[in-house]
């Protein structure tokens, strides 16, 4: 960066072509080099406990298995070496988890998507659970910056049999940088299929055009920070009861139900902070009714 001198008429005129160049079209992401990464793991049971079928990387994704003292694999952590997202990069993850695996997927750190010229980022996530598997999919959060462009896709493939936990959380800004959203593109989107048919699908989407509305009482209010997780599995009735009674949150507001044969509950905090720590707390306790598995707290989120 270097500091621009000269007569004001210049520099005037220098920043209304600019200006000009780029309403007409001729500055955009996608003339800047772009990131196109992509991770996928196949995971199924063996005597030993899980073990990997099959594993691919394309930076700048990259995957690590952390190991516990018994040297069990039990937790998978995406990574995005490029240390963010900006318009139009492209990351995919995807994992399978066949008969007998038992994972808790998670990511190094909070995601952050940058201001954006024109073009979209694209996060593309694939779980699958065969019959008689278990998989966690627990990311940390993303963090959307001021006037980036964002298009977020979650689709799960469930079988009957199979157990699943899986998170999404948004946050819009750094409270403690004191940054306020005020402009951007937001399009988050799940699909989950069981046995091949659709039960439930969602969207969160935010332009430009409703940022200055968010904070009316019928959309965020005042808060930034959201989360949807849902579960799959066995004894729902029940469950719902046990997470009904321990999502309550003084910091945070949070509402659950069932949706064809699924636990949806949502999330909704003034700051990060807060969703967080509702967050880590519903994990270990549920994880405690759920017993052995890999629905706890990951690792990750303590480094």
């Amino acid at each position: 960066m270097f500091d621009v001198t000269g007569p004001p008429d210049l520099i005037e005129c220098s920043k209304l072509s600019d200006s000009l160049a780029l309403r007409a079209g001729n500055t955009s992401d996608k003339d800047l080099q772009r990131a196109d990464g992509s991770g996928r793991i196949v995971l199924s049971g063996c005597e030993s406990g899980t073990r990997i079928t099959d594993i691919f990387q394309r930076s700048p994704v990259r995957i690590m298995f952390p190991r516990t003292g018994h040297g069990t694999l039990e937790e998978a952590v995406f990574i995005n070496t490029a240390g963010g997202i900006a318009g139009g990069d492209r990351l995919e993850c995807s994992v399978t988890a066949l008969a007998g695996a038992s994972m808790t997927v998670t990511t190094q750190a909070a995601e952050k998507v940058y201001r954006a010229l024109n073009e979209a980022a694209h996060i593309t996530t694939r779980l699958e659970a065969r019959e008689a598997a278990k998989l966690a999919w627990i990311p940390q959060e993303t963090i959307v910056f001021n006037w980036a462009r964002l298009r977020r896709k979650t689709e799960v493939e469930l079988f009957s049999g199979a157990e699943l936990l899986a998170l999404e959380w948004l946050v819009l800004g750094r409270a403690a940088h004191g940054e306020e959203v005020v402009g951007g593109h937001i399009t988050d989107s799940w699909r989950v299929r069981k046995d091949g048919r659709l039960i439930w699908a969602d969207g969160f989407r935010v332009t430009d055009e409703t940022f200055p509305h968010l904070r009316r009482k019928a959309l965020l209010s005042d808060c930034k920070a959201v989360a949807t997780l849902l579960y799959f599995g066995p004894h729902l009735d029940k469950r719902l009861e046990f997470l009904r009674g321990i999502a309550a949150s003084p910091e945070c507001d949070c509402a659950a139900t069932t949706v064809g044969g699924l636990i949806i509950i949502r999330f909704a905090a003034k700051v990060s902070s807060d969703l967080r720590l509702a967050l880590r707390n519903l994990l270990q306790r549920f994880g405690g009714e759920l017993g052995a598995g890999p629905f706890r707290v990951p690792k990750m989120w303590s480094c």
